[in-house]
């Protein structure tokens, strides 16, 4: 196991009805004038952004509203976060919604505070010091930004999806109702679930050895999404299973899974040029890109895939051909998504092949490589995009 340092303050109230509390924890952590921010349609017909806001006005606290965040958040209703941010002396931002809306309220928080370009932190020029304060009252258990301090945006012009991370976005508390996500379509929900186990995957495949523990929570989280998601797929109102996953979501994503070893991360880069290009499901694409990812690097690590396929898809182990059981693993993984409704392939996603130079000249790959678990290069990562046709 590595050396590790591990910093998770944010404060967790959940349960039902706890977004009627929203108020009182924007004003224990300090804040007097708040930015609202959310997206449209089911935060404000559910009546969950009257409520929020209730709870604000019950405190005393002054706020002002900026919506319309779409999935995949832009870079413009960011700049016009900022803007609002400074000219009004906002001092707290509150995200009511996914993971769009906190990812969203996440960079204007860190552009607020910075006289450049927000955009200088998504292209690595500079490093997050500093930010509001944020807060989050979660409708959606995906990306699990209502824990972490990450956060991603694309820029509309080029369309270029990139993230950021710092310590100081961590959100100072966040507000998780399963209630909330009982009207979810089951398409939203599994975009969701594959987001969550890509997160699991992303830290599970390492180079790092001994790491058992951080293994065994890795493959604890998987289990859980696997057994929980069919349920709330065939009942959407099952709230104990809505429970166990919005809570996995939020351990997927905050680290605890992934101290003390190499992660990943290469797939979500290869998945952000699919999501940017055609504007679909980030959940979506991973679930077309993940698999397509395993099979080509299983020969670095068979036992490792080997591991995975009968501690958490129950294979049977082939010890004299452990090849053989890291593929029926990755079987099963393409199998259970295309039971929870999730596409596995470019046609069903939408995708096109020709637009495969496109992306691969997006990601910027003539001087560099990505990846922790194995180094892709330009020609691996256009080979990954033609398993997944």
């Amino acid at each position: 196991m590595n050396n590790f340092t591990f910093y998770s303050p944010t404060y967790f109230v959940f349960g039902k009805e706890q977004e009627n509390t929203a108020g009182y924890y924007v004003k224990k952590f300090g804040g007097t004038k708040v930015l609202l921010h959310f997206g449209a349609g089911s935060v404000v017909q559910s009546g969950l952004l009257d409520r929020v806001k209730a709870s604000l006005s019950k405190e005393g606290i002054e706020f002002l509203e900026l919506g319309g965040v779409k999935p995949n958040p832009r870079s413009g209703l960011v700049y016009e976060g900022i803007e609002i941010c400074k000219k009004n002396n906002i001092d707290f931002i509150l995200a009511v919604g996914g993971g769009s809306a906190i990812d969203s309220a996440k960079a204007i928080a860190a552009g607020a505070k910075y006289e450049g370009d927000f955009w200088d932190f998504y292209e690595g020029k500079k490093h997050i010091e500093d930010a509001i304060k944020v807060g989050t009252v979660l409708t959606i258990a995906a990306a699990g930004s209502e824990g972490s301090g990450d956060t991603v945006i694309t820029k509309e012009e080029g369309m270029l999806k990139r993230g950021a991370g710092s310590e100081a976005l961590r959100p100072v508390f966040s507000i998780l109702n399963p209630e909330l996500t009982q009207t979810l379509p089951a398409y939203q929900t599994a975009c969701g679930a594959t987001d969550i186990m890509a997160h699991v995957f992303e830290r599970y495949f390492t180079n790092t050895r001994d790491v058992e523990i951080t293994d065994r929570l890795c493959e604890s989280v998987l289990l859980t999404i696997i057994k929980e998601v069919p349920k709330v797929i065939k009942n959407s109102n099952d709230y104990e299973a809505r429970a166990n996953i919005m809570w996995a979501g939020m351990v997927a994503h905050n680290n605890l899974v992934g101290v003390g070893r190499d992660q990943d991360w290469a797939s979500h880069e290869i998945e952000h040029e699919l999501s940017a290009l055609y504007d679909c499901a980030h959940g979506a694409g991973l679930a077309v890109i993940f698999p397509a990812w395993m099979t080509y690097v299983l020969k670095h690590d068979v036992n490792r895939f080997a591991q995975l396929a009968v501690r958490v898809w129950g294979c049977h182990m082939d010890f004299a051909h452990p090849e053989v059981t890291a593929e029926e693993g990755i079987l099963c993984f393409k199998k259970f998504l295309t039971s929870i409704g999730m596409p596995i392939n470019f046609k069903e996603l939408g995708a096109k092949e020709e637009d495969i130079p496109v992306m691969v000249d997006k990601l910027g790959m003539d001087n560099r490589t990505i990846g922790g678990f194995v180094k892709l290069n330009k020609n691996d990562v256009e080979a990954i995009y033609r398993l997944a046709l």
